[in-house]
């Protein structure tokens, strides 16, 4: 698979936007941010996952919010692994993310952004993409 997802991370369409829903230059901006908290050493039992196809496979998870079944039949990986790489590469995702995500830090703020919001969306403090959560369009 991680030859497939080079090849994917090439290519001039947008298909590699489709798989994770991102451009692959800012795939490659995440995976310099994160490789070393997320890279894992080969063993004489096993050969490790590598960085790339971590990230790819959170990234699958996060953006379509396929089961770890289906992730399984894309990676070739087994849930079991799949259920211990996400909560890992999205915990150093946060980590190395942090400067760039701010939570209103006082109810004042948590205000101003549903007042901002309500001009758009009436009675709604947020937005979801809608591929977790399921929403009709008022």
């Amino acid at each position: 698979m991680d030859q497939q997802l080079h090849e994917l991370v090439a290519e001039p369409s947008k298909e590699f936007k489709k798989f994770t829903r991102m451009s692959s230059v800012d795939f490659e901006y995440l995976l310099n941010k994160v490789s070393t908290q997320i890279s894992k050493q080969n063993t004489q039992l096993r050969e490790a996952i590598p960085a790339r196809t971590r990230l790819a496979v959170t990234l699958r998870y996060l953006a379509t919010g396929d089961d770890y079944q289906s992730l399984h039949f894309l990676f070739k990986i087994s849930p079991q692994v799949i259920s211990q790489i996400i909560p890992e590469v999205c915990q150093a995702l946060n980590e190395a993310l942090k400067e760039h995500i701010k939570l209103p830090s006082c109810p004042e703020e948590w205000l101003q952004i549903e007042k901002d919001f309500a001009l758009k969306y009436p009675r709604g403090v947020g937005s979801i993409d809608g591929k977790h959560i399921v929403s009709n369009v008022p």
